[in-house]
């Protein structure tokens, strides 16, 4: 089936490497850059490009997916086992950064202070 490129959803990027990415930016398509689940239920038909014509340089062709690329079940295990990994970290890394930012604030209302003697 593919990827639906008519979903509103759906987003593509050219790399300047000549790579093209294609992909939902909700994150819905398991299965992506190949294919679209067979009833997404977030699927909406874009309604902004209704009527235009598409040039020939924007639409690349999409390998075929890979047989190391395991069965789609395979694939949603994988993602969900790294979703948990980065949901595991992410709390740490916003606490350090959240750390850094106060740390700035306060060395910038430190040096204003100075200024305003």
């Amino acid at each position: 089936m593919g990827m639906r490129e008519e979903c509103k959803h759906f987003q593509s990027r050219t790399y300047a490497s000549g790579e093209v990415a294609r992909f939902c930016v909700l994150g819905n398509a398991p299965d992506q850059p190949w294919a679209c689940p067979q009833d997404c239920p977030t699927y909406e038909r874009r309604l902004a490009d209704v009527g235009w014509t598409h040039g020939t340089l924007v639409d690349r062709p999409v390998e075929e997916a890979p047989e190391s690329a395991g069965s789609l079940e395979d694939r949603r295990e994988l993602l969900e086992a790294a979703s948990q990994i980065v949901d595991a970290v992410a709390p740490e890394l916003i606490q350090e950064r959240r750390r850094e930012v106060e740390r700035d604030v306060s060395r910038s209302r430190r040096d204003w202070r100075f200024w305003r003697r």
